[in-house]
């Protein structure tokens, strides 16, 4: 049973910067696609990044702000967030797909202030 658990929110004022941090169990850690999305009250979750072991991608909405890296002696991926504006808040959960299924962390909540 995959577990993943996030860490690194908080409340941080626009233009300031988090970074968060998700520790994943499980083997093969390497071969697995990870993932970070975000999620405001009332909305879907959305998609931030995503990084696999051959492309890193991310949501037009955070591109040239945040930087999505992984180390997988660790088996922890992290998501660096610069220039935070106010829209930025949600609640930012890990995300791991083995192929077969998607696994999510509880979340950590980012609280951007105007």
């Amino acid at each position: 049973q995959v577990q993943l658990v996030e860490s690194g929110g908080g409340l941080v004022q626009a233009g300031g910067s988090l970074r968060l941090s998700c520790t994943a169990s499980g083997s093969m850690f390497s071969l697995k696609v990870m993932g970070w999305y975000r999620q405001v009250p009332g909305k879907q979750r959305e998609w931030v990044a995503t990084i696999s072991s051959g492309y890193i991608n991310y949501a037009d909405s955070v591109k040239g702000r945040f930087t999505i890296s992984r180390d997988n002696a660790k088996n922890m991926v992290y998501l660096q967030m610069n220039s935070l504006k106010p829209e930025d808040t949600a609640v930012y959960y890990c995300n791991l797909n083995d192929g077969l299924q998607y696994y999510w962390g509880q979340g950590t909540q980012v609280t951007v202030s105007s």
